[in-house]
């Protein structure tokens, strides 16, 4: 299969069709911002660089198979200030419309952002079938609605895979937000929130979906902040020497701390995992300890002990013998690796160039998941299968 990609980006489309296993023969991509660049022929080395988009002649090309393209969306985005056509990046759509009719690709598919009806209707008209409004939440961690116009048949909403930011998140321990910023996030935000904080509008819980990543988000907060638990420490094993770092224990409800080289030692986290009654902790004097590890004559409270076998003494139902734990909650960003996850981008694909230029262009990315939805039907087309379901697409609301 040979494949025009148009405003290529990192080459989200070749990703798709890789995880799909569509053979590729040719891949051309026209594509001009050198950091994007820069990562996708660190993935890609054999991608066919074509440069500007309206440099582009289908005269210099092999026949095209499958024509792709996610023209530039600022003059359209609800979040610009959606001059449409007259801003001269969003009028680049007509480039990919020229493309389309002078390559006559037996597939293609165009994306862009949510955005008013007259705009929608402009774009249809010229590539002459109805969208799909696919919120790729369905198959990741992120809110992102986006219109998807195709040729390829019978293309439904993806199937609810149930993801939330927990299942992505790194498990490194991550610093927070600083004071300023966190006074910043707690401050009331544009005109339009009616009085709402940064922090509602923006934070997420890490058993939510994401907002939709931006360009922007490496410009700072509010951009991809979240909230998450800290590490929960819910008591001290008393038979292990050393520094009171290496005697914590940690439960499994929280994030681990930091895993370091560890080295021997008891050095690795401690993690609870049931066991066995060993009864209340005592010092070398026979007193009660308490989990601050001081010895007091009167406890409310229970120490829980790490055993030899390495199992810890079991949380009773007793009110006086029952360790409370809260857990600790934190705001903090997401990081570019996290971002990789909300676009179902491969781990560390972006990791070629700095952490902002990493940002910015997954948020101009494409989900992954998204885009081998769409594929998979052309797949089946391709290798001999029939799709019955009917061509129009319906549009969803989220």
């Amino acid at each position: 299969m040979n494949v025009l990609s148009l405003f290529d980006g990192m080459s989200c489309g070749r990703i798709a069709l890789d995880r799909l296993g569509i053979p590729v023969d040719k891949y051309y991509a026209a594509e001009i911002d050198k950091y994007a660049i820069q990562v996708s022929e660190a993935n890609y080395p054999n991608i066919i660089r074509l440069g500007d988009v309206c440099d582009v002649k289908a005269e210099d090309l092999e026949s095209i198979d499958l024509l792709i393209a996610g023209s530039p969306c600022q003059g359209f985005s609800f979040a610009g200030k959606q001059l449409a056509f007259d801003d001269p990046r969003s009028a680049l759509f007509f480039e990919f419309v020229r493309l389309l009719k002078e390559c006559k690709p037996k597939y293609f598919l165009l994306e862009n952002v949510r955005m008013k009806k007259e705009f929608l209707d402009v774009i249809t008209e010229q590539v002459g079938v109805e969208p799909i409004m696919i919120n790729s939440a369905l198959v990741s961690a992120q809110n992102r609605v986006r219109y998807y116009w195709t040729n390829i048949p019978g293309i439904e909403q993806p199937e609810q895979r149930g993801i939330v930011l927990r299942d992505i998140l790194e498990t490194r321990e991550i610093d927070g937000l600083s004071d300023k910023a966190i006074a910043y996030m707690n401050r009331s935000s544009d005109k339009w929130s009616g009085g709402k904080t940064r922090k509602d509008i923006y934070i997420k819980d890490q058993n939510e979906k994401s907002n939709c990543l931006t360009a922007n988000m490496h410009k700072g907060v509010p951009y991809g902040v979240i909230a998450v638990d800290k590490p929960i420490q819910v008591g001290t094993a008393i038979d292990i020497n050393g520094h009171d770092v290496l005697k914590r224990v940690y439960s499994p409800d929280g994030k681990s701390p930091t895993v370091n080289t560890c080295q021997g030692g008891n050095r690795e986290p401690k993690v609870i995992t049931g066991g066995a009654i060993r009864g209340r902790a005592y010092d070398k004097e026979g007193k009660r300890i308490d989990r601050d590890g001081i010895s007091v004559a009167n406890k409310t409270t229970q120490m829980l002990e790490l055993r030899k076998d390495n199992k810890s003494n079991a949380i009773t139902t007793v009110g006086k013998d029952s360790l409370v734990v809260e857990n600790e909650v934190y705001w903090r960003k997401l990081t570019p690796l996290e971002c990789e996850r909300l676009q179902t981008v491969p781990d560390n694909y972006t990791n070629h160039v700095s952490n902002s230029q990493r940002f910015r262009m997954l948020g101009n990315g494409w989900t992954i998941e998204t885009i081998t939805h769409i594929f998979k039907n052309m797949q089946t087309l391709e290798e001999g299968g029939k799709i019955d379901k009917p061509k129009g697409q319906q549009i969803l609301d989220f």
